[in-house]
């Protein structure tokens, strides 16, 4: 599988305080949002996956699903930087 890269990075603290993550690419929020996210159940969290699955089989480009994923960060409250 080819990592599709986003342009600019996400920084994010799903876990401890002293472990900010910064994702670098659609894999990178995929692995995040299926093993370190704190709110499992959230409607934005899934459509996230969903964006990056689509990303992942070439369906859509890499800003849609960091777009999705700042959203679902945003609502999980785990948001601590982001460059547009």
């Amino acid at each position: 599988m080819r990592t599709r890269r986003f342009r600019k990075p996400i920084v994010v603290q799903p876990g401890r305080v002293d472990r900010d993550r910064v994702v670098l690419s659609v894999s990178d929020a995929a692995n995040v949002l299926l093993k370190d996210w704190p709110a499992p159940a959230s409607e934005t969290r899934l459509a996230a996956i969903e964006a990056c699955l689509a990303v992942i089989r070439g369906e859509k480009p890499p800003r849609v699903a960091r777009q999705a994923f700042i959203v679902a960060a945003k609502d999980a409250r785990i948001l601590l930087g982001e460059q547009i």
